[in-house]
């Protein structure tokens, strides 16, 4: 019955994404997020590597040494930071990290802070998003605004909690153009 607890946990995580999103105001985001986990190469990798604690994604690369799911994903989903990726003819790196548009940020943020309560389950702690990030950060290939600003996101959350960062996401981060945003601690 590993599909059926896969299917549980990908559609409570939709459900999460979606509430986060809608809190933003950014619901067409928060409906399409993660449609691809339905997909055959997706849910049958979550199925058959499903542990309930972590993502199925990690088990495969560990058996197979690599992920056909998160390739398949990652490839399909803009909040994912590999997804903005292309070649690059400056240095010596062949492939650069792009910019990532702020709303796809504000999704990623969206959706770590959901994986974290799904795996953690009722242990959640609203630094958990931020250490998983901290633990990672190093080797994200991310673009270093996109990284800023999911840092500071994270760092938000952590320190002051949900309420106060999404009112600031969509007051400051997601308003609009021409208005002075206000610092995260209400000062202009």
């Amino acid at each position: 019955m590993k599909w059926l607890q896969h299917l549980h946990t990908i559609n409570r995580h939709k459900w999460l994404v979606m509430k986060y999103c809608f809190r933003v105001g950014l619901y067409k985001q928060g409906l399409l997020h993660d449609l691809s986990k339905y997909s055959w190469v997706e849910f049958s990798t979550g199925a058959k590597y499903f542990q309930g604690y972590r993502s199925p994604n990690l088990a495969e690369i560990e058996d197979k040494g690599y992920s056909a799911s998160w390739l398949h994903h990652k490839g399909r989903n803009k909040h994912h930071s590999e997804y903005w990726t292309d070649y690059s003819f400056k240095g010596d790196q062949p492939i650069a990290a792009i910019k990532m548009p702020t709303k796809y940020v504000i999704e990623m943020f969206c959706d770590r802070i959901a994986a974290n309560k799904i795996y953690k389950k009722e242990t959640y702690e609203d630094g958990d998003p931020w250490d998983y990030f901290n633990r990672a950060k190093d080797k994200l290939i991310i673009h270093e605004d996109s990284k800023a600003l999911l840092a500071e996101l994270l760092t938000m959350l952590k320190d002051q909690g949900e309420e106060r960062t999404f009112r600031y996401i969509r007051e400051n981060v997601l308003s609009k153009e021409g208005k002075a945003p206000l610092n995260w601690d209400g000062s202009r």
